[in-house]
């Protein structure tokens, strides 16, 4: 069991090296259509965009520009608006995205929000040129996207990726790690329905911080050399509390997309469902991994040495620790700044 650690380890250095918390979002785009035929777009550009790439976002040419849309540069980001008379438009609406120099691998995300209030979400990959704007979608469909952006979000949050590594590396058995995901996995469910339903409000900025921070615990408590602490006997008491703070994170990343408002309870299930999807494929990819490499190492050489916890939990926690602690720094001084 001890060897599992080890290659846990090199699957946290492949994790962690070349990426930052949060890479990968997709462009988000927002259409807001009134009763009287306005439509009001914004969009908002992820960082990873080279600014002199930042993509060209319109609407047909059958609406007319009735306010010149207003573009900011922010430090992280692109943000640009506009107000536009659709009440000529015989076609379906669509916002059409171009990139000066090509799309460099960036999803787009378009939130359109009907005059009723209803929200809808519609996914699209980097191929996507020119989405069309569907009518109000019904309870399948609304399932299959946010089951989908659950997924997506899971998948693309290094941070809570590698708070769910830990884990695994801390509960050390299979039956532990049962317990420990459980817990999380409550934990953040209810967290993340509070929040999404505006039961409970937490500040973004601060509560970003506190998650790398959780991470920076976990780390210190794999470095230890003693295994008596309550951290190391009780693993679930860890998960299901640092788990709530996850959940806030959840929601506010749920937040952003908004949420149908005939569907609130089937879009939330199905998004807590698409995270636990995620977060579960993540578990089993670590562990399908694991196995494969230690039968490598079995057919290459029998007598390789067995690795003790301490000699494997500890480099690995000095990693992950050192990469939490950036990211705390950074995202306190995101705080104060």
């Amino acid at each position: 069991m001890s060897r599992i650690f080890l290659v846990l380890a090199g699957l946290l250095l492949l994790f962690t090296g070349p990426v930052s918390a949060h890479e990968g979002r997709p462009l988000f785009i927002e259409i807001e259509e009134k009763e009287t035929g306005a439509v009001f777009l914004k969009w908002r550009v992820p960082s990873t965009v080279d600014r002199g790439n930042t993509p060209e976002i319109t609407l047909p040419a059958a609406c007319e520009r009735v306010q010149t849309p207003d573009t900011a540069l922010a430090p992280s980001r692109d943000i640009g608006q506009g107000l536009f008379d659709c009440r000529t438009l015989d076609a379906p609406l669509n916002v059409s995205i171009t990139y000066p120099r090509g799309n460099p691998v960036v999803s787009s995300l378009v939130r359109v929000i009907r005059p009723s209030g209803e929200v809808q979400v519609i996914r699209n990959g980097p191929d996507t040129i020119r989405v069309e704007i569907p009518n109000a979608e019904d309870a399948g469909s609304v399932a299959s996207e946010y089951l989908k952006l659950g997924i997506e979000h899971i998948l693309t949050g290094y941070d809570h990726l590698l708070f769910v590594a830990c884990l695994v590396m801390l509960a050390g058995t299979i039956k532990r790690v049962l317990l420990i995901v459980t817990g999380f996995t409550l934990a953040h469910s209810v967290t993340l329905a509070l929040a999404a339903l505006d039961i409970v409000r937490v500040p973004i900025a601060p509560l970003e911080a506190v998650i790398a921070l959780s991470i920076v615990f976990v780390a210190a408590e794999l470095a230890r050399p003693a295994r008596d602490t309550l951290t190391w006997k009780y693993p679930i008491l860890i998960s299901s509390g640092f788990g709530l703070l996850h959940g806030f994170g959840f929601a506010a990343v749920l937040g952003e997309i908004g949420l149908p408002q005939t569907e609130v309870p089937l879009a939330l299930l199905f998004f807590n469902l698409g995270v636990e999807v995620g977060q579960i494929a993540f578990i089993l990819a670590l562990v399908a991994v694991t196995f494969l490499v230690l039968r490598a190492f079995a057919l290459v050489k029998a007598d390789a040495k067995t690795w003790t916890l301490t000699e494997v939990t500890q480099p690995a926690a000095y990693v992950v620790g050192s990469l939490a602690a950036f990211w705390t720094i950074e995202r306190f001084i995101a705080v104060v700044a």
